[in-house]
């Protein structure tokens, strides 16, 4: 019988060696013209992209100071009556993009010049009865909302805004019998929500209440014969599965459960060698949001010239530690 498997093929042509300066380049120009169509296409993504983008820098050990003002202006720009922030001006606010914006602040060291108390109670004003968070206003409702919620408040040091015992409960709710989360109780599980759902546990300090061996095994089951790492069964891997993955096994101490050296040949193979970047999969085109978790993926796994990167936040750890946002793991078994 032929294999069935959904994978990608990795060939010699495809790059080993981390592109760090192509990367950096790539990042650096890729909002300089402004009346391209892809840049333009992408303004309701505009704050997470720049998150996206300076998180990269980042880890990659490069500075870009020089944009502080102007990027604090925009974020400014952008926070609502309510303290709901949204991705670009005349946008609807939403607490991805709130998130986004207080991590961009606090990789600037900015965060003081946030309106703090009024983004606590936007945030306070998205919890609904059952404990669940909405996206905004609109009141779509999904666990990753619950991770932005926490995280937000974590890293503006006022994690007691919100009532965690009915958060907890819910995102409780959402487990299921192989281990992993869905999006709302009966859903799925999935790698990306697996994520928020574990990063929740680590910032309110629950780790004990996950099976991590059962969870572990789950996502390990999600590496392919090419290295990489999809996000459920039968589906092509993509590289922001190498964090989504990645960073719950390091979260759950279930780090070296992979084969680490197939899945870093995985994401090396993703980088385009003439503009820099990485893609979801090897020859695809790049972007800013790829770029981010392939370059996180591999300071995971100890790639040389990249700084550490928190699990939980997928910022760098030296700028968590700053902050004392809580970013609790299991230890190794």
């Amino acid at each position: 019988m032929a294999n069935l498997v959904k994978d990608v093929t990795i060939s010699d042509s495809h790059p080993n060696t981390l592109l760090k300066d192509k990367h950096v380049n790539y990042l650096k120009s890729y909002s300089d013209n402004k009346e391209d169509y892809e840049y333009c296409m992408t303004e309701y993504l505009r704050m997470s992209g720049i998150y996206w983008g300076l998180t990269a820098l980042d880890l990659l050990n490069e500075s870009n100071e020089e944009s502080t003002e102007a990027m604090m202006e925009f974020i400014l720009k952008c926070v609502n009556d309510e303290g709901g922030i949204s991705p670009s001006t005349g946008h609807d606010p939403h607490i991805l993009y709130t998130l986004s914006a207080v991590q961009i602040a606090a990789l600037l060291k900015q965060e003081s010049k946030l309106p703090v108390q009024k983004i606590v109670k936007y945030i306070q004003s998205l919890q609904q009865p059952d404990g669940s968070f909405a996206g905004d206003k609109w009141g779509e409702i999904d666990t990753r909302f619950s991770f932005c919620a926490v995280a937000c408040l974590s890293l503006l040091g006022q994690l007691d805004a919100i009532d965690l015992k009915k958060a907890l409960d819910f995102v409780m709710s959402c487990l299921n019998f192989d281990g992993g989360f869905g999006s709302r109780p009966g859903s799925e599980s999935h790698a990306g929500l697996i994520y928020c759902c574990v990063g929740f546990l680590s910032v309110t300090g629950n780790l004990h209440l996950i099976d991590a061996d059962l969870l572990g095994w789950w996502l390990c089951e999600r590496q392919l014969p090419s290295g990489g790492l999809n996000g459920r069964p039968e589906k092509l891997p993509d590289v922001c599965y190498s964090w989504w993955v990645l960073a719950s096994l390091s979260i759950l101490g279930r780090l070296k459960w992979i084969d680490q050296d197939s899945l870093t040949r995985f994401i090396l193979a993703c980088q385009d060698t003439e503009t820099g970047g990485f893609s979801d999969r090897p020859g695809d085109i790049p972007d800013p949001f790829h770029t981010l978790f392939g370059v996180a993926g591999l300071s995971l796994l100890g790639t040389k010239d990249l700084k550490e990167v928190d699990p939980t936040f997928c910022m760098p750890a030296n700028v968590i530690q700053r902050l004392g946002a809580v970013s609790q793991k299991l230890p190794s078994p």
